[in-house]
């Protein structure tokens, strides 16, 4: 289940409710769901409860319980707990994870696109400034992913003015000058040093490029040796796994029948925190076209890059291991997690090396 399913199975929730005559509320358009806040557990939380809390003339927590059953009906949810002031935290049931790995992987670099901007026109009026002028050209594309249509005009009164650079960024050349602006929130002088250019692991930018070369680098390697996230869904390679390198002439190299068992994600932490960057990335954009605030992309992009530096390791065979069902699911979580790393970057016009 993805945010945007789960979003609209709380809305149906809300709407069962007032059909049933358990609450007496207008159904909202439009429903959120994000990562639980302090407190909170599961997968996933609403803030719907408190939302409508005011029109039922009822204590949040009392709305949370009437949605409560109507959520926990859906099959794709494993359970619902209700916390803090009314907050609904939202556990998705076992598999539920792989809906979300196979529509990145199906979208690619466009997961996360909305509609959320639709039809709207977002006038970005700056200054003669470098850092301004960089931050407007990025908010064109990412305002562009929910639906609207962004115009630059050097124009009074200015409505995007973040601190300017101290010193003229382009010596660190087009990806680290462009980093160096974007990354830093608005309201934040950016640092310009060679710090951006050093390719360890203190540096963000490099962190985020070398995640995205190694997703690329785990599915070249996972040929080699004769296998692809596509066997989990029943396509059989044996006859070109056996011209691979390194797999033993007269093997197929896979140890797996051509109809391998359903993908399975989150059963280890290093996947579980990589799969909630995932479904979070969505929700970045919103918040980076509604804010017009390219520097939650470029977080959102270091959060998920840390995520896959992690688990990386998990996903091809140890030694004399066998590529099994299990190692196919993490390829196709790495594979989606390079979809989101190559989006993002090309969000901030910045580019996605292949080898790093």
């Amino acid at each position: 289940m993805t945010p945007v399913e789960l979003s609209r199975t709380v809305l149906c929730a809300v709407r069962r409710a007032v059909d049933g005559g358990e609450l007496d509320v207008s159904v909202p358009a439009s429903v959120a769901v994000g990562p639980p806040g302090p407190g909170g557990c599961g997968d996933y939380a609403s803030n719907v409860a408190l939302r409508l809390a005011g029109q039922a003339r009822r204590p949040a927590r009392d709305v949370a319980e009437v949605l409560r059953p109507h959520i926990e009906g859906d099959p794709g949810v494993a359970g619902v707990t209700v916390t803090g002031p009314g907050f609904l935290n939202i556990t998705l049931a076992a598999g539920a994870s792989a809906g979300l790995v196979e529509q990145v992987l199906e979208q690619g670099t466009r997961y996360g696109y909305g509609d959320t901007l639709a039809g709207q026109l977002v006038e970005l009026r700056v200054p003669y400034d470098t850092r301004a002028e960089i931050v407007a050209d990025a908010l064109v594309r990412i305002v562009a992913t929910q639906g609207g249509r962004a115009e630059v005009r050097h124009a009074e009164p200015v409505n995007l003015r973040p601190v300017p650079a101290p010193e003229d960024p382009a010596l660190l050349g087009h990806d680290a000058a462009r980093w160096a602006l974007l990354h830093p929130a608005a309201h934040d002088r950016p640092r310009i040093s060679a710090d951006h250019l050093l390719q360890r692991e203190s540096n963000p930018l490099f962190r985020v490029r070398y995640a995205h070369a190694r997703t690329r680098a785990l599915r070249r390697n996972a040929a080699t040796l004769g296998y692809s996230h596509s066997h989990s869904h029943g396509h059989n390679s044996q006859s070109q796994s056996q011209s691979r390198v390194g797999v033993p002439a007269g093997t197929s190299g896979t140890g797996v029948s051509p109809a391998p068992a359903p993908a399975r994600f989150g059963t280890t932490p290093a996947e579980t925190d990589l799969l909630a960057a995932l479904a979070d990335y969505p929700h970045a954009l919103r918040l980076a076209a509604r804010d017009r605030a390219p520097d939650r992309v470029a977080r959102h992009l270091v959060v998920t890059a840390d995520a896959v530096l992690g688990f990386q390791y998990t996903v091809l065979p140890l030694g004399d291991e066998k590529p099994s069902a299990a190692h196919r699911a993490r390829l196709a979580l790495a594979e989606a997690a390079g979809a989101v790393l190559a989006g993002g970057l090309s969000l901030l016009g910045i580019s996605a090396p292949e080898y790093l």
